[in-house]
């Protein structure tokens, strides 16, 4: 296993985070249309080059730790210590592959938040919906103390 096979598993690996991100805002895109009706596909597809990415990850560790213990180096190193063992011109890919992943990963950590803020905050809407189309949501009353609240009615009959 030499440094050629590290980078080519570490630019896969890269493709396939992009791949997530893109995913993540496709996600994103719809969650803030209202488009419901699609959320569950978009959900599954950010599932699916997730478990693609684990692949990758797997790969990728069983790579750098054929390469580490070729060059030395213990097992799970850096990819700070891989380019250092490797030398130049691979120590410089390797720490552009370094600063590409940290940069993409932490663009993911934040989408996924926010797209898991939105989410959380439409599941307890409907949630909420529901318990009071039920008459069995509680909310507080002005004295502090929790009460149900009056039945929902669908349809004004008053009218």
């Amino acid at each position: 296993m030499g440094v050629a096979e590290v980078s080519n598993v570490l630019w896969r690996e890269r493709e396939q985070l992009d791949l997530l991100l893109f995913k993540l805002e496709e996600e994103q895109l719809v969650l803030n249309s209202g488009r419901t009706r699609w959320v569950a596909h978009a959900t599954r597809e950010v599932e699916i080059v997730l478990e693609q990415v684990r692949q990758s990850e797997l790969l990728r560790a069983v790579e750098v730790d054929a390469y580490a213990e070729s060059v030395g180096l213990g097992p799970n190193p850096s990819l700070k210590d891989l380019a250092t063992a490797a030398g130049e011109p691979w120590s410089e890919l390797l720490l552009a592959h370094r600063d590409a992943l940290v940069e993409v990963t932490d663009e993911i950590r934040r989408l996924s938040e926010s797209n898991r803020i939105v989410l959380s905050a439409a599941a307890r809407a409907t949630h909420e919906t529901l318990l009071s189309i039920n008459g069995t949501l509680e909310t507080y009353a002005p004295t502090g103390r929790m009460t149900s609240a009056a039945p929902a009615n669908l349809v004004d009959r008053s009218l």
